[in-house]
């Protein structure tokens, strides 16, 4: 329950979202992030691929530019302007030491005190199972972090001109069965939730029978709830 979660760190001013594709942000933790970004917080996204195996009726080859656009408009409507693609390959991601040094390197660029990524374990909870994807770059944002602070671990990207940075704070795991963490959203924040995700109408449509905006309302509904009536985004927390 929301209301019995910790509240969210309040004393930081920058954080990295590293995810698998376009939308995984969009499903909940959007309206977090639009009230991150309201107060003033800079947030950039990082995503491993372009989503372009995520529609069936589209090649790839046409669906990773329009999945890509559909991200930098969704990033906008909650305030965020800085969107990257590492550009690995849609749900074929391999955890390893590649994965971890791509996203060690953006750490450093951006030097952030949280990072934020989705459900990293095996379920959602029961046996609801996850995707390779997902656990392969939540495992390698939990690690990353580390990696990012240690001169010795990835010593090119230091030669490179990427210096080490280890003021990684947290790294918050949204769509997690074991939250502990919480931040209260209002109906600002969620309305920009809905349009965030609104934004990836091609999706979507190939997602749902539903109306595109039904389904995005219904669905924000949904993982923003509690039982006290006041609307939250829950994470699993992890200190460092």
């Amino acid at each position: 329950m929301a209301e019995a979660l910790e509240a969210m760190p309040d004393d930081w001013t920058r954080a990295l979202a590293v995810v698998a594709h376009p939308d995984d942000l969009e499903y909940g933790t959007a309206a977090a992030i639009a009230r991150w970004t309201g107060e003033g917080r800079e947030i950039s996204y990082l995503l491993a691929t372009r989503g372009e195996a995520g529609i069936d009726i589209l090649d790839p080859a046409e669906a990773a530019p329009l999945r890509e656009r559909e991200q930098r408009a969704s990033a906008a409507v909650v305030g965020v302007t800085s969107v990257e693609f590492l550009g690995h390959r849609d749900g074929v991601i391999e955890y390893g030491t590649v994965l971890r040094r791509d996203i060690a390197a953006a750490i450093r660029r951006h030097r952030p005190e949280l990072l934020i990524t989705i459900n990293h374990r095996d379920t959602w909870g029961g046996t609801y199972w996850n995707t390779p994807d997902h656990r392969a770059v939540g495992r390698a944002v939990l690690d990353a972090a580390a990696d990012a602070g240690n001169r010795w671990i990835f010593p090119e990207l230091t030669a490179d001109g990427l210096a080490p940075w280890n003021g990684v704070r947290w790294v918050a795991v949204s769509g997690s069965s074991s939250p502990t963490h919480s931040v209260g959203v209002d109906d600002t924040h969620l309305e920009a939730a809905v349009r965030s995700l609104l934004e990836h109408r091609t999706y979507i449509e190939a997602l749902t029978d539903q109306d595109p905006e039904e389904y995005c309302r219904d669905f924000v509904a949904q993982v923003t709830s509690s039982s006290g009536g006041r609307a939250a985004v829950s994470f699993e927390l992890f200190t460092r």
